[in-house]
């Protein structure tokens, strides 16, 4: 392409996914270069590459492409500091981790890190009023990390005191943008709100959405300066029934899965975050996309993903088959052959702000 200025050139490059862009590198010495260059890279728009997962408490990475996996899911930078690395949350490109040396030392500490770059930054220790940092390990914070690709540059990391009696009323926030804790008290109103659930989060513009262990008509949020704070209703007004949320093209979802006539998923989109309206706009038979008629005694469904760019889903038996859905054309492709629950990652060749590895 002669003809084309090398700044209009980079300014096109820099918008085509970065799986196009290493098939790209192939072209010539020039092309090679060119695309190899990190500004490209880091601006290059990135999609769902696969799912981490826990087989026991081995760490794996399932790769969608199907090419082998982009990463060591052992995240041997790590490694060369720490002898033991617990992934403690995922949340998009990043991962939040407990790293220790010895298990007779108190010293743990938090680490976000960024597999694609390697790169990682140790934030520093988190001590609540009244708690002695040296038992810490023994009653650990709950810890939830936020990340949004449209900000690659900074991260915030909202941690709540360990309470066997529920919520203390205190939360502290991280921010790498000024590298410290904030500490603050919680404002929800409700007086029946126990316990946070670590594992039904979502972070979406700015703001972490939690859900609670025994009020599951109510969603918790929280902005990342910790100045507004919500409850949300979910869209049953029952008790007993358990919602996930999840996100997918900058909006929020929740879905429950239900047995009580075969084994029905419903799902709801957050149309008006103001009102807190949900719509309704999706219901699958889940035996349909498993090919089976009937469930049996004993055996399970369930969604724990949405596309982040997509109408597609991902459910898995927990045994056999994991698939994904695509809600649009209702084509269903097979993931693999086992049960597998696993977090989306979408990889970001942004540096890290204020990384000190």
């Amino acid at each position: 392409m002669p003809n084309v200025p090398e700044g209009a050139l980079v300014e096109i490059l820099s918008r085509v996914p970065y799986r196009s862009l290493c098939r790209f590198k192939c072209v010539s010495k020039p092309w090679l270069a060119l695309c190899s260059a990190p500004d490209i890279r880091k601006r290059s728009p990135q999609t769902l590459s696969g799912f981490f997962y826990y087989e026991g408490q081995r760490l794996c990475f399932r790769n969608l492409s199907g090419r082998g996996p982009p990463l060591d899911p052992s995240l041997p930078f790590l490694r060369h500091s720490y002898k033991n690395v617990h992934v403690e949350q995922f949340c998009d490109s990043l991962l939040l981790c407990n790293c220790w040396n010895s298990c007779f030392s108190s010293k743990r500490d938090y680490v976000v890190c960024n597999p694609a770059t390697q790169e990682w930054i140790v934030l520093p220790p988190v001590v609540f009023l009244g708690q002695d940092q040296e038992v810490s390990h023994d009653c650990p914070p709950s810890v939830y990390l936020g990340f949004e690709a449209a900000v690659p540059s900074r991260f915030v990391v909202f941690a709540t005191p360990y309470n066997r009696g529920g919520l203390s009323g205190e939360m502290a926030i991280y921010s790498s943008e000024t590298g410290q804790w904030t500490y603050v008290q919680t404002k929800w109103a409700s007086e029946s709100l126990l316990e946070l659930t670590r594992n039904i989060r979502v972070f979406l513009n700015g703001t972490m959405h939690l859900s609670t262990r025994y009020n599951y008509n109510t969603m918790l949020t929280v902005d990342a300066e910790g100045k507004v704070w919500r409850e949300i209703p979910m869209p049953s007004p029952k008790k007993s029934v358990i919602f996930c949320i999840g996100q997918s093209q900058g909006r929020l979802y929740a879905w429950q899965m239900a047995y009580r006539y075969g084994c029905e998923l419903y799902i709801w989109v957050l149309e008006d975050y103001g009102t807190g309206k949900w719509a309704q706009k999706h219901t699958v038979n889940v035996l349909e996309l498993f090919g089976r008629h009937c469930r049996k005694d004993g055996q399970y469904y369930e969604m724990f993903a949405f596309h982040p760019d997509c109408n597609v889903i991902f459910l898995t038996d927990e045994k056999e088959m994991t698939v994904s859905y695509d809600m649009d054309s209702q084509k269903v492709s097979v993931i693999c052959t086992k049960g597998m629950k696993g977090m989306p990652y979408t990889p970001c060749f942004a540096e890290l702000q204020s990384a000190s590895h």
